[in-house]
């Protein structure tokens, strides 16, 4: 298994790609699903401006990262480093924490 998937054209895409933009796509789309079952959650233009700038930023930022290092240690320690920032980013946005 080479863990790539294959495009009409030719092209091959690593599967961590698909999986990855996908995640952020879903992570983009659950509030919006979310605000259609309960009150709880209630996300104005604003919210999902700054979650799409925040995590396509961050999905970007691994994308540099990935050309650049690669080996897969390389790439999971900016993984893990960009996936940290944005934790701390987003709990101090959601609840003030700094």
């Amino acid at each position: 298994m080479t863990g790539m998937t294959k495009t009409d054209g030719g092209q091959r895409f690593p599967l961590w790609r698909v999986a990855m933009w996908g995640g952020i796509a879903a992570l983009l789309l659950l509030p919006a699903v979310a605000m259609q079952f309960t009150h709880e959650v209630a996300w104005g233009p604003e919210d999902f401006t700054f979650a799409g700038v925040l995590l396509i930023g961050a999905g970007a930022l691994f994308e540099l990262a990935a050309w650049k290092f690669r080996s897969l240690t390389g790439r999971l320690i900016s993984a893990a480093v960009i996936l940290g920032v944005v934790l701390l980013i987003w709990a101090d946005a959601a609840v003030g924490v700094f």
